[in-house]
């Protein structure tokens, strides 16, 4: 359904320049969203691909096997939307010190949204309400180093900002002004509150994702903030316990139809089209992640039977690569609590079973990944429309 522009421009000047601002209208749509037919069994499929990703989750027999590298393969998305190149792969080393200069700035951006989901869902284990206050907290910590720390991190801008194009004059598209900001964001904290009606969370997370970006609060950190807000949301409200969704593959996947319905949306007012294409990446993203957490189970089954017989160091250092498919020798000999030389006992025997690889090539500072825990995840990462 098409309603019509989707808020309202306000006339600016930039430079002695005029342009035009925009200002979206309060969420719910008016008039309401048409979830009939085809839209409505598409949200009930969303709901049962979501609720079986969960459920096995809550089967797992231990659920941090996924969520280690499950945030981090979400966060190497979301900044790959935004320009990085840094991969999986890199994030992981990164976090063993082993980071090549060439590309240490983009892996820095992607370990600060690692530790920005983190944050966000501590504070909501906590008890902390989805709100502005909690999303400039996760904002700070987003660019609290690298390429966007210059930018305010935690702070709502005092300056307009534009999308595309040199200036706002020639801008693809132009958010509201500083002194527009607060109602804008207030009425949004509102509608993720349930005020003024109470709405299905998946239908809140996808409308509020576009008014987020629309609204585009921060200096720096807007894409990769409300694309965060999208696991938050749905494990704020219960629908996940842990956040295994990586709706960032679907965004990256199709990546122009994202941008333009982002924009469509604020244009015509059509929310069903958009609604539709965010509900299908969510089956296509849950089905995804239900069988990639099969086929990890599977592998580690797999691999525990070709370790039969072997010591109970070497099925614990297996069991510890299931955590944290890249390990150094000295850190495994510290979460094990051995010594330096049994670690590398160890890690050489899964790396002569075919199941970890030594990737620094040196004597010094060894690390290893587990290969085809690593590869099964990697799946997907450089896929383009």
């Amino acid at each position: 359904m098409e309603r019509g522009l989707a808020g309202h421009y306000l006339p600016i000047s930039s430079t002695g320049e005029k342009a035009r601002a925009f200002v979206p209208a309060p969420l719910p749509p008016k008039p309401p969203l048409t979830l009939s037919g085809p839209l409505e069994t598409l949200l009930d499929s969303a709901s049962v691909a979501l609720g079986r990703l969960d459920g096995l989750s809550l089967l797992l027999p231990d659920p941090r096997l996924f969520l280690y590298t499950y945030v981090r393969k979400e966060a190497v998305l979301s900044s790959q939307i935004e320009g990085t190149q840094s991969s999986l792969s890199d994030l992981l080393k990164h976090e063993f010190e082993n980071t090549p200069a060439a590309i240490e700035a983009d892996v820095t951006e992607v370990s600060c949204y690692v530790a920005a989901m983190e944050l966000g869902l501590a504070r909501l284990r906590e008890g902390a309400p989805l709100s502005l206050r909690l999303l400039r907290e996760i904002h700070a910590c987003l660019l609290s180093h690298g390429r966007g720390s210059s930018k305010e991190p935690g702070e709502f801008r005092r300056s307009q900002n534009w999308i595309g194009g040199s200036r706002p004059g020639n801008a693809t598209f132009v958010p509201p002004p500083p002194d527009a900001l607060l109602e804008a964001l207030g009425a949004l904290e509102k509608f993720l509150h349930d005020d003024p009606v109470k709405t299905r969370p998946l239908v809140k997370a996808a409308l509020a994702h576009v008014q987020f970006e629309t609204i585009h609060p921060f200096l720096d950190g807007n894409g990769r903030l409300g694309r965060l807000l999208i696991t938050l949301l749905l494990c704020a409200e219960g629908i996940l316990s842990q956040p295994l969704l990586y709706l960032s593959l679907h965004f990256k996947q199709h990546r122009s139809e994202y941008y333009r319905l982002l924009q469509h949306v604020r244009l015509t007012g059509d929310w069903e089209e958009w609604l539709e294409f965010f509900l299908q990446g969510v089956v296509r993203t849950a089905e995804s992640a239900t069988l990639t957490a099969r086929r990890l189970l599977d592998l580690f089954q797999n691999d525990r039977e070709k370790l039969h017989g072997e010591s109970a160091t070497v099925l614990r250092l297996h069991a510890q690569l299931q955590q944290k498919p890249v390990l150094s020798v000295s850190a495994a000999a510290r979460e094990l609590g051995v010594t330096h030389p049994t670690a590398t006992k160890a890690l050489r025997t899964l790396d002569q079973k075919q199941i970890v690889s030594e990737i620094t090539g040196s004597d010094y500072r060894r690390v290893y990944t587990y290969t085809h825990y690593l590869k099964i995840l990697n799946e997907g990462e450089s896929t383009l429309d």
